[in-house]
């Protein structure tokens, strides 16, 4: 019985909110609109797509980019609209801006400093030694 429950739970999907009275008649559209849903977050939840959402600000992004490409907007019309209107935060995968580029470009910073910082560390002594002068071999040698 165990077994079977555990099956059951790893061959569920994750849950779409998307409610029945919002799907539309058309399949290309609601195709579109799908895909569409997956790119942006919903405003309320923890990184989850407006797509799985059950927030109310996310059942209406997905109405609202419903009627956009019901009204003939292009994908690229739909996605300009939301974020003039909610920001970048608003998309899963954000731009690449002048805005954005610390965001983009930090973690090959650290990549990039932390392999320094490591190559540095296993060869700390790669400045390069002098001999001892004739005194200072005297100064170690008297008790």
């Amino acid at each position: 019985m165990k077994w079977c429950l555990l099956l059951l739970m790893l061959l569920s999907g994750p849950a779409l909110a998307v409610q029945p009275d919002e799907v539309l008649a058309n399949a290309q559209l609601e195709t579109r609109a799908r895909n569409l849903s997956e790119g942006f977050r919903c405003l309320v939840c923890q990184n989850q797509s407006i797509d799985e959402s059950d927030a109310t600000l996310a059942r209406d992004l997905r109405i609202l980019i419903r009627e956009r490409l019901t009204a003939g907007d292009t994908d690229q019309q739909v996605t300009d609209f939301v974020v003039d209107r909610y920001g970048d935060y608003v998309l899963l995968k954000p731009r690449f801006t002048g805005q954005t580029a610390i965001l983009w470009a930090t973690p090959f910073l650290i990549i990039v400093l932390g392999i320094g910082y490591f190559l540095w560390r296993k060869n700390p002594g790669a400045v390069a030694e002098r001999p001892l002068t004739p005194e200072e071999q005297a100064t170690l040698l008297e008790p």
